[in-house]
């Protein structure tokens, strides 16, 4: 399957983004009158920097990046210094799918080779070689990457199940595939590959409405510690009209779960609002859901995550103190 092109320009990288920094390899800088030493001088002075053996990029700038762009720069420059047709592939083609990084192991660039072989072994180099079939290899930004779809299905046997299913919800929400192409797709020939158990896991919690990383651990955190499936992105209905979106609902249980991240406080604001005026206005929603359902919110953060323990007593309080509300109601 082709991408179309809303797909296509949803995986193209802005000319100015830090994942395209210009790499310069050896053979190169060597053409242009550079020798060895002057490349280790500027290496030492911080003009340039190495992301790996032979290739070098500017200094500066590689300073700046973060660890997911870094990871881009290197899988980059693996790709140019191949001496073989390659694609890169599994977690090494999410930053050109624009895809997120999360709870991967960043350590190795994964490369498949379109000829079948597995190639020789080289440090910080993993090669594959899975049978490709049409559709499997795109274009995009100048490199042969896996498409959404492929690439997907190779990160689930790669990580966790949980960041594979971080990588999967990502697409499925954007629009790149729905879940029957993956099945499909999977059931082709992918079922056999070794590691794939935690696909078929993935596979069933897969969630297009799940908008972010945070939703897809928060969905992934239920299952695991055998919580009711929660409803994502719950609409709240006032005189037929939808005036609220909940991340996680168990209307059974009688609350709601909203996750707190700096992007709803900031990457939302409204013209002329302050990230004080739009916790406000967030309180007020709140407020509003809360009467219209007799319902209970419990607000949720990374460190929650980061502490399942500890959040999963708060849940299951909730969910009592609740239960032992609604008894007293019934028998008042």
């Amino acid at each position: 399957m082709s991408p179309d092109a809303g797909q296509s320009a949803r995986m193209q990288l802005r000319p100015d983004d830090p994942r395209l920094l210009p790499i310069h390899l050896r053979r190169d800088l060597v053409r242009s009158g550079q020798s060895d030493r002057s490349i280790a001088a500027a290496v030492r002075c911080g003009s340039l920097d190495r992301p790996r053996r032979g290739a070098y990029c500017d200094g500066p700038a590689w300073r700046r990046m973060s660890e997911d762009e870094r990871y881009a720069v290197r899988c980059r420059a693996t790709y140019a210094q191949a001496n073989t047709e390659v694609v890169l592939s599994h977690v090494s083609a999410l930053p050109f799918t624009v895809a997120p990084l999360w709870g991967f192991d960043l350590s190795e660039v994964h490369l498949t080779r379109e000829d079948g072989r597995a190639g020789r072994k080289e440090r910080g180099v993993r090669r594959h070689c899975g049978k490709l079939l049409a559709g499997d290899v795109i274009e995009t930004n100048g490199l042969l990457v896996m498409s959404p779809v492929r690439a997907s299905l190779e990160a689930t046997m790669l990580g966790s199940a949980e960041a594979g299913l971080v990588v999967v919800n990502h697409f499925l929400h954007r629009g790149d595939f729905d879940l029957d192409t993956l099945r499909g797709r999977y059931d082709d020939t992918m079922d056999r590959w070794p590691n794939s158990l935690p696909t078929d896991l993935v596979l069933r919690l897969a969630n297009p409405l799940v908008e972010s990383v945070a939703e897809s651990r928060t969905e992934y955190f239920c299952f695991q510690r055998g919580l009711p499936r929660p409803i994502a992105q719950y609409e709240v209905r006032e005189g037929g009209v939808v005036v609220a979106h909940l991340d996680f609902a168990f209307p059974d249980l009688g609350f709601w779960i909203e996750f707190d991240g700096r992007v709803k406080y900031e990457r939302y604001l409204r013209p002329g609002e302050t990230a004080a005026d739009a916790v406000l206005r967030e309180k007020r929603r709140q407020d509003m859901v809360a009467e219209l359902t007799g319902w209970r919110c419990l607000r949720i953060t990374w460190a929650d995550l980061a502490d399942p323990d500890a959040l999963e007593r708060r849940i299951r309080r909730l969910i009592d103190s609740i239960a032992a509300e609604r008894s007293r109601r019934r028998a008042s």
